[in-house]
């Protein structure tokens, strides 16, 4: 006898399951068709396509221009980069040797470490990298001109392996004095670098036969300077061009100071801010005052001769002096007078110098650097701006004036 109730329920079954299994594909999942459903429920999204943009390649532009003649010797190697960064700079001589640069910390240029060679042709290749790390190279050959036939001549008041005091600017000269108009060309190629760092700028003289730089405060102590002056072959305006590059690195001592007091006729010696020793002194007469302001010791002799009967046959006077130390290019120095030993710490009696004994004369000797600031208050007369190294005579607010390049806000 035929169980009717198990057939019904086998018939069922078949009905529900063979729907599940008839749309199967073994190869492929089922969510990959976004249009097929069953009746367990819609099928899985799709997984999305990606929208992310391909980095964009970095795009260079170098100068000189391919096969430019006449290239100044100072030439740089002039980098406009976008979506990227310069990576590696090459340049090489005819011979294929190649040449020591570094980037500019701008990244705008890159500046070969000495004056290129005259009637010569360099190839440099330039390789800057993309976001996405994709290199892209330019490439670039130029010919260097010949000997220039007019120059300027320059001058580093600054040695290798010196040390100065912390008020040292460096000095550089120029002649004939660099315009206005060229001044800009020639501080971009004037580097200063400090360790530790301490920012500062250049300043000109109204002339331009001298430009200083100096920090917003004294140096600290210990500091290196190194300096590199590359205007060898740079334009320097009305067909001149730089005589050579000029380069020094040195290091600062100690902080010793001299404050000079009209009024108590006294010196105070300071080193690194605490008095030494305090001495008498006998400044320039009414006739001939010392001169008030800052200064700074530019050159030291322990021996020499005061000889003004050149400029003055009548009234000028020859004298053997010791332990001379300049403050100004019109001849005030701080230095031994015996012969005004009972007028020091009382009145004044020199043509402008500052009077010491000879004991006191030689102990400033032995101490002092080149470079040691010389602050002299209460006379008749000011210093005048650019009568000796004077950079200090002015706030940091001027002197920064003087800059023919923008000086950052807030560097002072």
């Amino acid at each position: 006898m035929v169980d009717f109730r198990r057939c019904v329920a086998a018939l069922l079954a078949l009905a529900v399951t063979a729907p599940l299994t008839a749309c199967g594909d073994d190869d492929k999942p089922a969510y990959a068709d976004p249009a097929v459903t069953s009746s367990a429920g819609p099928a899985p999204s799709a997984v999305p396509e990606s929208t992310t943009t391909p980095a964009a390649p970095a795009t260079l532009t170098v100068t000189p221009a391919a096969g430019k003649k006449n290239v100044p010797t100072s030439a740089e190697i002039g980098l406009k980069v976008s979506n990227g960064e310069v990576t590696s700079v090459k340049l090489t001589d005819s011979k294929g040797k190649a040449v020591a640069g570094k980037l500019r910390e701008d990244g705008s240029a890159w500046v070969p470490a000495k004056t290129l060679k005259n009637s010569e042709k360099y190839r440099a290749e330039v390789t800057a990298t993309g976001a996405g790390g994709a290199t892209t190279t330019a490439k670039t050959t130029f010919t260097t001109m010949g000997d220039a036939a007019h120059h300027t001549g320059t001058g580093l008041y600054l040695f290798d392996d010196h040390t100065y005091g912390v008020a040292m600017p460096v000095v550089v000269e120029f002649r004939p004095g660099i315009k206005k108009a060229d001044r800009a060309a020639v501080q971009r190629r004037m580097f200063v670098e400090t360790a530790p760092a301490q920012p500062g700028t250049w300043s000109w003289t109204s002339s331009g036969t001298q430009a200083y730089y100096r920090a917003p405060e004294f140096w600290q102590p210990g500091t290196k300077i190194s300096v590199r002056i590359a205007i060898g072959g740079l334009p320097t305006g009305k067909g001149l061009y730089g005589d050579r590059d000029r380069a020094a690195t040195a290091k600062i001592g100690r902080r010793f100071e001299m404050k000079v007091d009209n009024k108590t006729k006294k010196m105070t010696v300071l080193k690194d801010g605490t008095t030494v020793r305090t001495m008498p002194v006998s400044l320039g007469k009414h006739s001939t005052p010392s001169s008030s302001g800052t200064m700074v010791i530019i050159e030291k002799m322990s021996h020499t001769v005061f000889d003004t009967t050149d400029t003055d046959p009548v009234n000028g006077y020859k004298t053997p002096i010791d332990y001379a130390q300049r403050l100004t290019w019109s001849g005030q120095y701080i230095h031994s007078a015996p012969w005004s030993t009972g007028a020091q710490g009382h009145r004044n009696v020199s043509h402008g110098c500052v009077n010491v004994s000879p004991s006191n004369a030689r102990w400033l000797f032995d101490k002092t650097l080149v470079g040691d600031p010389v602050t002299v208050k209460g006379t008749e007369d000011k210093l005048e701006y650019g009568n000796g190294w004077t950079p200090w005579n002015v706030s940091w607010e001027k002197f920064a004036a003087g800059s023919a390049l923008p000086v950052p806000a807030g560097l002072g």
